[in-house]
Protein backbone atom coordinates (compact mmCIF):
# COMPACT_ATOMS: atom_id res chain seq x y z
CA UNK A 1 0.00 0.00 0.00
CA UNK A 2 0.99 3.52 -0.76
CA UNK A 3 2.42 5.50 2.35
CA UNK A 4 -0.02 8.31 2.58
CA UNK A 5 1.08 12.22 4.12
CA UNK A 6 0.96 12.91 7.33
CA UNK A 7 -1.36 16.36 7.16
CA UNK A 8 -0.17 17.72 9.98
CA UNK A 9 2.76 18.17 7.59
CA UNK A 10 0.49 19.33 4.74
CA UNK A 11 -0.23 21.97 6.95
CA UNK A 12 2.45 23.20 8.00
CA UNK A 13 4.16 23.05 4.43
CA UNK A 14 0.78 25.47 3.88
CA UNK A 15 2.07 27.64 6.58
CA UNK A 16 5.28 28.27 5.58
CA UNK A 17 4.12 29.26 2.15
CA UNK A 18 1.35 31.71 3.72
CA UNK A 19 4.03 33.16 5.83
CA UNK A 20 6.06 34.09 3.26
CA UNK A 21 3.36 36.10 0.94
CA UNK A 22 1.84 37.46 4.17
CA UNK A 23 5.02 39.46 4.19
CA UNK A 24 3.19 41.66 1.80
CA UNK A 25 1.56 43.08 4.73
CA UNK A 26 5.07 44.47 6.33
CA UNK A 27 5.11 46.90 3.25
CA UNK A 28 4.87 49.88 5.09
CA UNK A 29 8.54 49.20 6.29
CA UNK A 30 9.41 49.95 2.46
CA UNK A 31 7.64 53.33 2.72
CA UNK A 32 9.37 55.83 4.07
CA UNK A 33 13.11 54.51 3.03
CA UNK A 34 11.56 55.23 -0.41
CA UNK A 35 9.98 58.57 0.16
CA UNK A 36 13.43 59.59 1.35
CA UNK A 37 15.56 58.20 -1.13
CA UNK A 38 13.58 59.21 -4.64
CA UNK A 39 10.93 61.43 -3.37
CA UNK A 40 7.87 59.70 -4.23
CA UNK A 41 5.16 60.39 -2.27
CA UNK A 42 3.13 57.92 0.57
CA UNK A 43 0.47 57.16 -1.89
CA UNK A 44 2.19 56.40 -4.60
CA UNK A 45 4.78 53.79 -3.12
CA UNK A 46 1.66 52.46 -1.22
CA UNK A 47 -0.33 52.04 -4.88
CA UNK A 48 2.16 49.35 -5.14
CA UNK A 49 0.88 47.24 -2.29
CA UNK A 50 -2.97 48.06 -3.15
CA UNK A 51 -1.89 46.48 -6.74
CA UNK A 52 -0.58 43.72 -5.40
CA UNK A 53 -3.52 42.86 -3.18
CA UNK A 54 -5.83 43.11 -6.33
CA UNK A 55 -3.79 41.21 -8.38
CA UNK A 56 -4.04 38.50 -5.43
CA UNK A 57 -7.74 38.40 -5.75
CA UNK A 58 -7.98 38.51 -9.33
CA UNK A 59 -5.48 35.67 -10.36
CA UNK A 60 -7.01 33.46 -7.35
CA UNK A 61 -10.48 33.42 -9.30
CA UNK A 62 -8.05 32.75 -12.94
CA UNK A 63 -5.70 30.46 -11.66
CA UNK A 64 -8.37 28.24 -9.24
CA UNK A 65 -8.83 26.32 -12.31
CA UNK A 66 -5.25 25.79 -12.53
CA UNK A 67 -4.83 24.56 -8.85
CA UNK A 68 -7.23 21.91 -9.30
CA UNK A 69 -6.15 20.65 -12.52
CA UNK A 70 -1.94 20.64 -11.46
CA UNK A 71 -2.52 20.16 -7.85
CA UNK A 72 -1.25 22.18 -4.77
CA UNK A 73 2.74 21.11 -5.42
CA UNK A 74 2.80 22.31 -9.05
CA UNK A 75 1.03 25.58 -8.54
CA UNK A 76 2.99 26.42 -4.86
CA UNK A 77 5.81 26.12 -6.89
CA UNK A 78 4.42 28.67 -9.77
CA UNK A 79 3.44 30.96 -6.44
CA UNK A 80 7.25 30.71 -5.33
CA UNK A 81 8.57 31.56 -8.64
CA UNK A 82 5.79 34.78 -9.61
CA UNK A 83 6.36 35.85 -5.34
CA UNK A 84 10.32 35.30 -5.53
CA UNK A 85 10.80 37.12 -8.93
CA UNK A 86 8.16 40.26 -7.80
CA UNK A 87 9.91 40.81 -4.62
CA UNK A 88 13.63 40.07 -6.35
CA UNK A 89 12.34 42.80 -9.06
CA UNK A 90 11.58 45.17 -6.86
CA UNK A 91 15.27 46.13 -6.23
CA UNK A 92 15.99 45.83 -9.96
CA UNK A 93 12.96 49.13 -9.85
CA UNK A 94 14.75 50.90 -6.96
CA UNK A 95 18.40 50.28 -8.49
CA UNK A 96 16.50 51.94 -11.47
CA UNK A 97 14.66 54.33 -9.57
CA UNK A 98 11.44 53.25 -11.98
CA UNK A 99 8.07 54.07 -10.18
CA UNK A 100 6.80 51.62 -13.13
CA UNK A 101 9.03 49.14 -12.86
CA UNK A 102 8.37 48.49 -8.98
CA UNK A 103 4.21 48.44 -10.07
CA UNK A 104 4.83 45.63 -12.32
CA UNK A 105 7.60 43.59 -10.16
CA UNK A 106 5.46 43.64 -6.69
CA UNK A 107 2.57 44.75 -7.85
CA UNK A 108 1.62 42.83 -11.22
CA UNK A 109 4.13 39.70 -10.74
CA UNK A 110 4.15 39.63 -7.05
CA UNK A 111 0.57 39.55 -6.58
CA UNK A 112 0.03 36.80 -9.16
CA UNK A 113 2.04 34.86 -6.94
CA UNK A 114 0.44 35.78 -4.35
CA UNK A 115 -2.74 34.89 -5.62
CA UNK A 116 -1.90 31.21 -6.50
CA UNK A 117 0.05 31.03 -2.64
CA UNK A 118 -3.00 32.06 -0.98
CA UNK A 119 -5.79 29.40 -2.62
CA UNK A 120 -3.21 26.40 -3.01
CA UNK A 121 -2.34 25.26 0.23
CA UNK A 122 -5.85 25.93 1.38
CA UNK A 123 -8.11 24.05 -0.77
CA UNK A 124 -5.79 21.25 -0.18
CA UNK A 125 -6.04 21.50 3.66
CA UNK A 126 -9.58 21.42 3.47
CA UNK A 127 -9.79 17.91 1.81
CA UNK A 128 -6.82 16.83 4.54
CA UNK A 129 -9.34 18.04 7.44
CA UNK A 130 -12.97 17.20 7.16
CA UNK A 131 -13.35 16.43 10.61
CA UNK A 132 -11.56 19.93 11.58
CA UNK A 133 -11.29 21.88 8.28
CA UNK A 134 -11.85 25.48 10.06
CA UNK A 135 -8.71 24.65 12.34
CA UNK A 136 -6.69 23.95 9.64
CA UNK A 137 -7.31 26.73 7.21
CA UNK A 138 -6.81 28.99 10.30
CA UNK A 139 -3.79 27.78 11.04
CA UNK A 140 -2.57 28.59 7.37
CA UNK A 141 -4.23 32.16 7.12
CA UNK A 142 -2.91 32.56 10.57
CA UNK A 143 0.22 32.47 9.11
CA UNK A 144 -0.66 34.79 6.21
CA UNK A 145 -1.68 37.47 9.16
CA UNK A 146 1.25 37.22 11.53
CA UNK A 147 4.02 37.04 8.78
CA UNK A 148 4.46 40.60 9.26
CA UNK A 149 5.32 40.94 13.02
CA UNK A 150 8.08 38.36 11.26
CA UNK A 151 8.81 39.89 7.78
CA UNK A 152 8.51 43.43 9.65
CA UNK A 153 11.29 43.53 11.71
CA UNK A 154 13.82 41.67 9.57
CA UNK A 155 13.22 43.80 6.41
CA UNK A 156 13.86 47.12 8.76
CA UNK A 157 17.17 45.30 9.70
CA UNK A 158 18.16 44.89 6.39
CA UNK A 159 17.66 48.34 5.17
CA UNK A 160 19.77 49.34 7.86
CA UNK A 161 22.49 47.09 7.15
CA UNK A 162 22.65 46.26 3.81
CA UNK A 163 20.12 49.50 1.69
CA UNK A 164 17.11 49.37 -0.22
CA UNK A 165 18.23 46.92 -3.21
CA UNK A 166 19.78 44.36 -1.75
CA UNK A 167 17.07 43.75 0.87
CA UNK A 168 14.38 43.00 -1.72
CA UNK A 169 16.57 40.74 -3.58
CA UNK A 170 17.82 39.06 -0.69
CA UNK A 171 14.03 38.73 0.57
CA UNK A 172 12.98 37.28 -3.04
CA UNK A 173 15.79 34.08 -2.22
CA UNK A 174 14.38 33.62 0.20
CA UNK A 175 10.70 33.78 0.10
CA UNK A 176 11.86 31.24 -3.12
CA UNK A 177 13.36 28.92 -1.14
CA UNK A 178 11.22 28.10 1.86
CA UNK A 179 8.10 28.44 -0.98
CA UNK A 180 9.03 25.72 -2.70
CA UNK A 181 10.67 23.76 -0.23
CA UNK A 182 7.08 23.81 1.18
CA UNK A 183 5.24 23.02 -1.62
CA UNK A 184 7.00 19.85 -1.97
CA UNK A 185 5.15 17.98 0.36
CA UNK A 186 1.96 19.50 -0.54
CA UNK A 187 -0.24 16.91 -2.19
CA UNK A 188 -3.79 15.77 -2.25
CA UNK A 189 -5.55 13.09 -0.18
CA UNK A 190 -5.81 10.06 -1.82
CA UNK A 191 -9.29 9.14 -3.34
CA UNK A 192 -11.82 7.86 -1.01
CA UNK A 193 -8.96 8.89 2.15
CA UNK A 194 -10.62 10.05 5.59
CA UNK A 195 -8.24 10.46 8.88
CA UNK A 196 -8.74 7.42 11.37
CA UNK A 197 -11.76 7.04 13.07
CA UNK A 198 -13.62 9.39 10.74
CA UNK A 199 -15.81 6.50 9.39
CA UNK A 200 -16.68 4.61 12.71
CA UNK A 201 -17.72 8.33 14.51
CA UNK A 202 -20.12 8.91 11.18
CA UNK A 203 -21.56 5.00 11.35
CA UNK A 204 -22.40 5.37 15.02
CA UNK A 205 -23.74 8.47 15.13
CA UNK A 206 -20.83 10.25 17.37
CA UNK A 207 -19.58 12.24 14.63
CA UNK A 208 -20.84 15.97 14.66
CA UNK A 209 -19.26 16.55 11.14
CA UNK A 210 -22.47 17.66 8.67
CA UNK A 211 -22.56 16.50 4.82
CA UNK A 212 -22.05 19.20 2.53
CA UNK A 213 -24.44 20.68 1.03
CA UNK A 214 -23.98 19.77 -2.36
CA UNK A 215 -20.76 19.27 -4.71
CA UNK A 216 -20.52 21.68 -7.40
CA UNK A 217 -18.42 23.22 -10.01
CA UNK A 218 -17.04 26.74 -9.93
CA UNK A 219 -19.38 27.59 -12.85
CA UNK A 220 -22.47 26.16 -11.08
CA UNK A 221 -21.48 27.35 -7.69
CA UNK A 222 -21.34 31.33 -8.78
CA UNK A 223 -25.06 30.13 -10.57
CA UNK A 224 -26.46 29.89 -7.07
CA UNK A 225 -27.76 32.68 -4.73
CA UNK A 226 -25.55 31.13 -1.62
CA UNK A 227 -22.56 32.20 -3.47
CA UNK A 228 -23.29 35.77 -4.20
CA UNK A 229 -24.34 35.94 -0.89
CA UNK A 230 -21.34 34.75 0.67
CA UNK A 231 -19.20 37.30 -1.62
CA UNK A 232 -20.93 40.00 -0.59
CA UNK A 233 -20.77 39.15 3.25
CA UNK A 234 -16.71 38.68 2.73
CA UNK A 235 -16.82 41.99 0.64
CA UNK A 236 -18.07 44.37 3.39
CA UNK A 237 -16.00 42.76 6.17
CA UNK A 238 -12.79 43.68 4.32
CA UNK A 239 -13.90 46.87 3.02
CA UNK A 240 -14.41 47.94 6.35
CA UNK A 241 -11.91 46.06 8.24
CA UNK A 242 -8.55 47.09 5.76
CA UNK A 243 -10.16 50.51 6.29
CA UNK A 244 -9.73 51.01 9.70
CA UNK A 245 -6.12 49.04 9.25
CA UNK A 246 -5.50 52.25 7.35
CA UNK A 247 -6.44 55.29 9.69
CA UNK A 248 -6.47 53.17 12.61
CA UNK A 249 -4.04 55.48 14.33
CA UNK A 250 -4.79 58.86 13.55
CA UNK A 251 -8.79 57.94 13.99
CA UNK A 252 -7.67 56.72 17.57
CA UNK A 253 -5.84 59.91 18.63
CA UNK A 254 -8.65 62.17 16.84
CA UNK A 255 -11.62 60.76 18.72
CA UNK A 256 -10.07 59.56 21.93
CA UNK A 257 -7.08 62.32 22.47
CA UNK A 258 -4.56 59.34 22.46
CA UNK A 259 -0.79 60.22 21.20
CA UNK A 260 1.03 59.27 18.62
CA UNK A 261 3.04 56.92 20.12
CA UNK A 262 0.18 55.56 21.87
CA UNK A 263 -2.02 55.05 19.06
CA UNK A 264 1.14 53.49 17.45
CA UNK A 265 1.89 50.54 20.20
CA UNK A 266 -2.10 49.91 19.39
CA UNK A 267 -1.27 49.35 15.72
CA UNK A 268 1.32 46.89 16.93
CA UNK A 269 -1.56 45.24 18.59
CA UNK A 270 -4.42 45.35 16.36
CA UNK A 271 -1.95 42.83 14.53
CA UNK A 272 -2.11 40.29 16.79
CA UNK A 273 -5.75 40.45 16.60
CA UNK A 274 -6.02 40.06 13.58
CA UNK A 275 -4.04 36.90 13.24
CA UNK A 276 -5.41 35.54 16.64
CA UNK A 277 -8.83 36.03 14.73
CA UNK A 278 -7.99 33.91 12.15
CA UNK A 279 -7.00 30.95 13.75
CA UNK A 280 -9.45 31.21 16.91
CA UNK A 281 -13.18 32.00 14.98
CA UNK A 282 -12.06 29.52 12.27
CA UNK A 283 -11.14 26.61 15.17
CA UNK A 284 -14.67 27.44 16.85
CA UNK A 285 -16.72 27.48 13.28
CA UNK A 286 -15.53 23.96 13.83
CA UNK A 287 -18.25 23.40 16.56
CA UNK A 288 -20.42 25.91 16.35
CA UNK A 289 -20.72 26.04 12.74
CA UNK A 290 -19.92 28.21 9.49
CA UNK A 291 -23.18 30.23 9.45
CA UNK A 292 -23.32 30.99 13.36
CA UNK A 293 -19.46 32.70 13.21
CA UNK A 294 -20.15 35.04 10.39
CA UNK A 295 -23.70 35.74 11.94
CA UNK A 296 -21.66 36.66 15.09
CA UNK A 297 -18.73 38.83 12.93
CA UNK A 298 -21.66 40.58 12.31
CA UNK A 299 -23.36 41.53 15.16
CA UNK A 300 -20.11 42.19 16.95
CA UNK A 301 -19.18 44.57 14.46
CA UNK A 302 -22.79 45.95 13.86
CA UNK A 303 -22.60 47.17 17.56
CA UNK A 304 -18.44 47.87 17.87
CA UNK A 305 -19.05 50.59 14.63
CA UNK A 306 -22.34 52.55 16.03
CA UNK A 307 -20.49 52.17 19.36
CA UNK A 308 -16.89 53.88 17.83
CA UNK A 309 -17.90 57.30 17.16
CA UNK A 310 -19.34 58.14 20.88
CA UNK A 311 -16.56 56.28 22.37
CA UNK A 312 -13.62 58.66 23.52
CA UNK A 313 -12.10 56.25 26.52
CA UNK A 314 -9.13 54.97 25.23
CA UNK A 315 -9.56 51.48 26.33
CA UNK A 316 -12.65 51.11 25.45
CA UNK A 317 -11.93 52.22 21.91
CA UNK A 318 -8.94 49.73 21.32
CA UNK A 319 -11.21 47.16 22.84
CA UNK A 320 -13.66 47.60 20.33
CA UNK A 321 -11.06 48.21 17.39
CA UNK A 322 -9.64 44.60 18.76
CA UNK A 323 -12.98 43.10 18.53
CA UNK A 324 -13.24 44.51 14.67
CA UNK A 325 -9.68 43.18 13.54
CA UNK A 326 -10.45 39.35 14.94
CA UNK A 327 -13.77 39.23 13.45
CA UNK A 328 -11.51 41.19 9.91
CA UNK A 329 -9.42 38.02 10.35
CA UNK A 330 -11.80 35.83 10.88
CA UNK A 331 -13.47 36.00 7.97
CA UNK A 332 -10.77 35.16 5.88
CA UNK A 333 -9.66 31.95 7.59
CA UNK A 334 -13.32 30.86 7.96
CA UNK A 335 -14.24 31.38 4.61
CA UNK A 336 -12.54 27.91 3.18
CA UNK A 337 -14.18 26.00 5.31
CA UNK A 338 -18.03 27.44 4.52
CA UNK A 339 -16.68 27.51 0.67
CA UNK A 340 -16.62 23.43 1.42
CA UNK A 341 -19.44 23.01 3.32
CA UNK A 342 -21.72 24.90 0.97
CA UNK A 343 -20.48 23.66 -2.38
CA UNK A 344 -18.16 20.85 -2.04
CA UNK A 345 -14.21 20.16 -2.43
CA UNK A 346 -14.54 18.52 -6.40
CA UNK A 347 -13.70 22.28 -7.47
CA UNK A 348 -13.02 24.32 -3.82
CA UNK A 349 -9.62 26.00 -5.17
CA UNK A 350 -11.59 27.50 -7.82
CA UNK A 351 -14.82 28.61 -6.06
CA UNK A 352 -12.48 29.91 -3.24
CA UNK A 353 -10.55 31.74 -6.19
CA UNK A 354 -13.77 33.18 -7.38
CA UNK A 355 -14.88 34.54 -3.79
CA UNK A 356 -11.38 36.25 -3.14
CA UNK A 357 -12.27 38.50 -6.17
CA UNK A 358 -13.99 40.44 -3.14
CA UNK A 359 -11.01 40.96 -1.57
CA UNK A 360 -9.58 42.67 -5.09
CA UNK A 361 -12.87 44.74 -5.04
CA UNK A 362 -12.30 45.57 -1.46
CA UNK A 363 -8.90 46.65 -1.50
CA UNK A 364 -9.93 49.45 -3.89
CA UNK A 365 -12.95 50.50 -2.33
CA UNK A 366 -12.33 50.22 1.32
CA UNK A 367 -9.61 53.24 1.26
CA UNK A 368 -11.04 55.12 -1.23
CA UNK A 369 -14.59 55.21 0.42
CA UNK A 370 -13.10 56.08 3.78
CA UNK A 371 -10.54 58.88 2.00
CA UNK A 372 -13.70 60.12 0.30
CA UNK A 373 -16.12 60.47 3.08
CA UNK A 374 -13.19 62.13 5.50
CA UNK A 375 -12.08 65.02 3.08
CA UNK A 376 -15.48 65.92 2.60
CA UNK A 377 -16.29 66.13 6.37
CA UNK A 378 -12.94 66.18 8.01
CA UNK A 379 -14.47 63.67 10.55
CA UNK A 380 -14.44 59.90 11.03
CA UNK A 381 -17.99 59.60 12.72
CA UNK A 382 -19.92 59.38 9.36
CA UNK A 383 -17.59 56.71 8.24
CA UNK A 384 -17.88 55.03 11.20
CA UNK A 385 -21.52 54.85 11.16
CA UNK A 386 -21.62 54.07 7.38
CA UNK A 387 -19.89 50.85 8.27
CA UNK A 388 -21.95 50.43 10.57
CA UNK A 389 -24.94 50.26 8.07
CA UNK A 390 -23.02 47.84 5.81
CA UNK A 391 -22.72 45.22 8.39
CA UNK A 392 -26.11 45.74 9.46
CA UNK A 393 -26.75 44.50 5.68
CA UNK A 394 -24.20 41.63 6.11
CA UNK A 395 -25.98 40.44 9.35
CA UNK A 396 -28.67 40.23 7.46
CA UNK A 397 -27.47 38.37 4.49
CA UNK A 398 -25.85 35.93 7.05
CA UNK A 399 -29.76 35.54 8.01
CA UNK A 400 -30.69 35.14 4.53
CA UNK A 401 -28.03 32.78 3.79
CA UNK A 402 -28.90 30.66 6.62
CA UNK A 403 -32.53 30.40 5.13
CA UNK A 404 -30.94 29.63 1.92
CA UNK A 405 -29.12 26.20 3.60
CA UNK A 406 -32.17 25.20 5.73
CA UNK A 407 -34.01 25.04 2.50
CA UNK A 408 -31.72 22.99 0.40
CA UNK A 409 -31.31 20.53 3.40
CA UNK A 410 -34.96 19.76 3.49
CA UNK A 411 -34.38 19.35 -0.23
CA UNK A 412 -31.84 17.12 0.26
CA UNK A 413 -33.68 14.89 3.29
CA UNK A 414 -36.90 14.57 0.95
CA UNK A 415 -34.71 13.64 -1.81
CA UNK A 416 -33.10 10.77 0.54
CA UNK A 417 -36.55 9.59 1.77
CA UNK A 418 -37.98 9.32 -1.53
CA UNK A 419 -34.99 7.13 -2.99
CA UNK A 420 -34.74 5.02 0.45
CA UNK A 421 -39.12 4.25 -0.33
CA UNK A 422 -38.27 3.44 -4.38
CA UNK A 423 -35.15 0.74 -2.89
CA UNK A 424 -38.07 -0.42 -0.42
CA UNK A 425 -40.41 -0.82 -2.63
CA UNK A 426 -38.03 -2.94 -5.32
CA UNK A 427 -37.48 -4.93 -2.66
Amino acid sequence: MRKVKNRWFIAASAVGIHISIGSAYAWSVFTNPMVDQFGWDTTQVSFAFSLAIFFLGMSAAFMGRFVERNGPRKSGMLSALFFGVGVAGSGIATMLGSLPLLYLFYGVIGGIGLGIGYIAPVSTLVKWFPDRRGLATGLAIMGFGFAALISGPAAAALIDSVGLNATFFILGGIYFIVMTASAQYLAPPPEGWVPKGFEEAKENGTSKIKEDLSQLTANQAIKTRRFWMLWFMLFINITCGIAILAVASPMAQEITGMSAIAAAGMVGLLGLFNGGGRLGWAALSDYIGRPNVYTAFFVIQVVAYFLLPITTNAFMFQILLFAILTCYGGGFASVPAYIGDLFGTKQLGAIHGYILTAWAMAGVVGPVLLSLIYDTTQSYNLTLIIFGVMFAIALALSLWIRVDIKRLQTEKEKAHNQRTVKKAVKV
